[in-house]
């Protein structure tokens, strides 16, 4: 019996040893419903040049209204939604026209979304097109350089599918087209204005990373951009981290934030100084800036660091709670079945004075 025992409880320990040491990831994908449908841009008289996308020379206070055909092939009716949004910059350097989380930079004087109005949905029957009106509306100035922009197009779920997007595990997939919009005014060819805003501690990918926040104040384009950035200790010349990215690119009046990676450490608090250069075609800009790191900032990211919780391990302390309360059961079970044991034992060596 020992030795059944013994060997129950190593197998035991190393199934618990497994399933605390072995995370599996489990990503699901409700891909039923699909796209369903197609858009096609109509391009009026006023585009400019053959782009995918709408690049409209506008006059101040134009008014106009441009269409997008949306064709249904689901082969059932369904319902798109239908938005517009200003273009933003993420720290990728990639510029997007989808909603986004970023906020709007102060040096943007015209907001697509107030120019362009669209309706919110659009209900369109199997095997139909439906004309989608973009009602355009210029400010009432003369503009210069670009207001740029997308409209937004996402097939609006049904209560079924809503469901089935609350039950499923992990990632869901979701479907949408963007369209690009640029509005103009005239050939006046902008140089973008690139402006130092500031330097903080932050998360990116949830490792730490000093951000470095600057804006585009120009209503242009930043092209083929490159970043070079290092972080140094106050009064130090010696290098802590650095970044270099090429080939980035920046949307008229927007503000990036350009991660440099602490690759895995902890944030230190104390005074820091920051030395970025950036360049695009016969452009530069550089900023020498100091920052500080304050005790409670560096507690609060290096708490959400995802490469220093997995350096902290695992908690052995919790394991050794859960196998010692394990054990205690086991130790207990077998004490009773040895009672029990013992008793039968007993109970057969009366039975057997009785015979004699």
């Amino acid at each position: 019996m020992n030795y059944y025992f013994k060997r129950g409880i190593f197998f035991l320990l190393l199934y618990i040893t497994c399933c605390l040491l072995i995370f599996p990831q489990t990503v699901s994908a409700n891909e039923t419903s699909g796209i369903g449908y197609t858009y096609k841009i109509i391009k009026p008289e006023n585009q400019v040049g053959r782009a995918g996308y709408f690049d409209l020379r506008m006059s101040p206070g134009q008014k106009q209204t441009v269409e997008v055909e949306i064709y249904n092939f689901s082969g059932k009716e369904l319902t798109v939604d239908v938005s517009v949004n200003p273009a933003k910059t993420n720290s990728n350097g990639v510029v997007e026209y989808g909603p986004s989380k970023l906020e709007n930079d102060p040096s943007l004087k015209h907001n697509i979304k107030d120019i362009v109005k669209v309706p919110e949905k659009v209900t369109i029957a199997s095997d139909e097109t439906v004309k989608v009106p973009l009602e355009i509306e210029m400010p009432a100035e003369t503009y210069e350089g670009y207001i740029s922009g997308g409209i937004y197009l996402q097939k609006a779920e049904t209560e079924e599918e809503k469901k089935a997007d609350e039950k499923a595990e992990g990632v869901v997939n979701k479907y949408a087209f963007v369209i690009g919009m640029l509005l103009s005014e005239s050939d006046v060819t902008l140089k973008p204005e690139l402006s130092f805003n500031k330097i903080t501690a932050g998360l990116t990918n949830y490792r730490n990373a000093f951000i470095i926040n600057f804006s585009n104040i120009e209503a242009a384009y930043v092209e083929g951009m490159t970043v070079d950035a290092q972080i140094y200790k106050q009064g130090s010349d010696e290098i802590l981290y650095d970044t270099k990215k090429e080939n980035f690119r920046m949307a008229p009046n927007t503000y990036m934030n350009f991660p440099v990676n602490l690759n895995g450490e902890r944030l230190i608090p104390g005074n820091y100084r920051g030395h970025i250069l950036v360049k695009s075609g016969d452009q530069s800009w550089e900023w020498d800036e100091e920052f500080k790191i304050t005790q409670e900032e560096a507690d609060k990211y290096n708490a959400q660091d995802i490469s220093l919780i997995q350096e902290r391990g695992i908690n052995w302390k919790l394991i050794a709670i859960i196998v010692g309360g394990i054990l205690i059961v086991l130790l207990v079970i077998y004490l009773v079945v040895r009672r029990i044991s013992n008793k039968k034992k007993a109970l057969k060596k009366k039975k057997k004075r009785k015979k004699q």
